[in-house]
């Protein structure tokens, strides 16, 4: 090969190298530096390891399961382009109405007497069917009327709270099964977290599902000139976001072994953070559940942080909002970048 030949081989080979970088590599160092300098903080002001206390870490990753459940439908609602306000909303809904189908009969105080110690499936298929409901509401309104998803959503978001207050007029439901309670006791939050990512990043992956929905996050007109139906696919994608929305109610319900009308209070913007944090581009077309999961875990890890070091929690949801407008910046800068090339 000629020096010439070798000269001009030599950036591409670069490009090359560079591209079989996975794009979540970079979110992972962000991870290991933000972990690294709560390690050190920890010793200067509190005189204590951040990472060596697996008891904290342990906490730490099962209070953002229920988070990245959710996140991986707002992910894939995001990547289309869109936007779902209401996740949070629908967590407390389901949490509600799937525990009240889980009351034991020793409860005096049960929401339908005669319909107590029902087997543990049937109050998570409720929670789930509600969920379903909700997404797919917001599915058709946006698909079928044309309506934006940030006000589409909102009005579900509204609704779904109005819902979780009038349900059982702001009381909580309490008394459960030991048989649903089961769900959200020990790493069982966190197991159904993983599955439910796995699946969908084989998902948006390696199905016709997961092509479509990139299509219409990247260009909806290119996406209708090759033959998909925008209308039915953003139906199924909201539809799935509700569904997922409604399992995190189930899982929340089950952790605290109790359901009431504050649960899911600020749950999507955490989500929206996560899926932001993770690589996720607001423009739609651009995200992997992978950068969704350790988005989450970083979120979890700046909460978990925090509260080691003794922060106030206003300052906490100072430094998040912060941190998700510079996420979102930087996803500006990367577009504008891609876009020149």
């Amino acid at each position: 090969m000629s020096t010439k030949a070798a000269e001009s081989t030599a950036p591409l080979i670069t490009r090359t190298r560079r591209r079989r970088v996975p794009p979540e590599f970079n979110i992972f160092l962000v991870l290991i530096g933000i972990a690294l300098v709560y390690e050190v903080l920890g010793w200067i002001f509190i005189g204590q390891s951040f990472l060596m206390n697996p008891q904290r870490l342990t906490i730490m990753i099962l209070q953002v399961s229920v988070i990245g459940i959710i996140a991986v439908g707002v992910t894939q609602v995001i990547i289309t382009g869109g936007i779902d306000l209401s996740s949070g909303s629908v967590v407390g809904m389901t949490a509600m109405i799937a525990a009240s189908f889980a009351q034991a009969s020793t409860w005096p105080r049960a929401l339908y007497p005669s319909l107590t110690d029902l087997p543990f499936f049937i109050p998570i298929g409720v929670g789930l069917l509600i969920g379903l409901a909700a997404g797919y509401i917001n599915g058709q309104l946006i698909a079928r009327t044309k309506i934006p998803p940030f006000i589409a959503t909102l009005g579900m978001m509204v609704s779904a709270r109005g819902v979780c207050k009038w349900y059982t007029k702001g009381q909580p439901v309490s008394g459960l099964t030991d048989q649903f309670n089961f769900i959200g006791t020990g790493v069982w939050p966190v197991v159904v977290f993983l599955v439910v990512a796995l699946i969908f990043h084989i998902a948006l992956r390696y199905t016709r599902y997961g092509k479509f929905t990139y299509a219409i996050g990247a260009n909806v007109q290119a996406a209708r000139v090759s033959g998909i139906n925008i209308e039915a696919h953003l139906i199924k994608v909201y539809a799935i976001a509700g569904l997922l929305a409604g399992l995190a109610g189930v899982v929340t319900a089950a952790r605290a072994q109790t359901a009431q009308a504050g649960m899911g209070v600020m749950y999507e913007l955490d989500a929206i953070a996560a899926t932001v944090i993770g690589g996720t581009s607001l423009t739609g077309g651009v995200g992997r559940i992978t950068g969704t999961v350790i988005g989450t875990i970083i979120l979890g890890v700046m909460t978990s942080g925090f509260t080691f070091l003794r922060v106030d929690a206003y300052y906490q949801e100072i430094v998040k909002g912060i941190i998700i407008i510079a996420a979102v910046v930087i996803d500006v800068y990367r577009q504008k970048k891609r876009a020149k090339h």
